[in-house]
């Protein structure tokens, strides 16, 4: 989108790929329509002054003929309602801190078949392992993965190693005279 004065061009239609719409903004510039057109200023003068296509504007005008300005007040949640409240959430999120362990299994790794039964036991909510994820990101989890270390690793001979025998090892540069 660019702005040049009072006009704003458009590039495409919708929003980026993961950019949230603002509901509360899109009212806004259909009320500000409303407006303009009350006063008599011309569709495409409305679109080009609220930077939309005088399409928008034309629907708008015929919703506020039919409805009055009421009907271009946003209508509320888009799409289904959640299946958990936000008290239900709150209380998975407790649970996940608590560790894997603690339900009883034998590592600390929360893997989304894992989350998804005690999203059912807690809640009652049964939702398939690939949806989990979604919720798991809404509560600000993201995919961590462990770090594969042998179980005989030897700390104390590890770092003897990097410090002695590594540097000998490791390639050096040469000097401008060695080229």
């Amino acid at each position: 989108m660019t702005f040049v004065g009072n006009y704003v061009s458009v590039g495409s239609m919708g929003n980026p790929r993961g950019v949230r719409r603002d509901f509360d903004a899109l009212e806004q510039r259909r009320l500000e329509a409303a407006r303009l057109l009350r006063r008599g200023v011309s569709q495409s003068e409305v679109a080009r002054e609220v930077g939309v296509h005088r399409q928008s504007v034309s629907r708008w005008d015929k919703e506020i003929k039919e409805s009055g300005v009421r009907g271009l007040k946003k209508a509320g949640r888009a799409g289904r309602k959640p299946l958990l409240s936000t008290a239900d959430l709150r209380r998975v999120e407790d649970k996940l801190k608590q560790g894997a362990q603690v339900r009883g299994y034998e590592t600390e790794l929360w893997t989304t078949v894992r989350v998804a039964d005690l999203i059912e036991q807690e809640c009652g909510v049964k939702y398939h392992p690939a949806h989990v994820w979604r919720i798991l990101q809404e509560l600000g989890w993201s995919c961590q993965r462990p770090t594969r270390r042998a179980l005989e690793r030897n700390e104390k001979k590890i770092e003897g190693w990097q410090k002695k025998r590594w540097p000998k090892l490791k390639k050096k540069p040469r000097g401008r005279s060695e080229r």
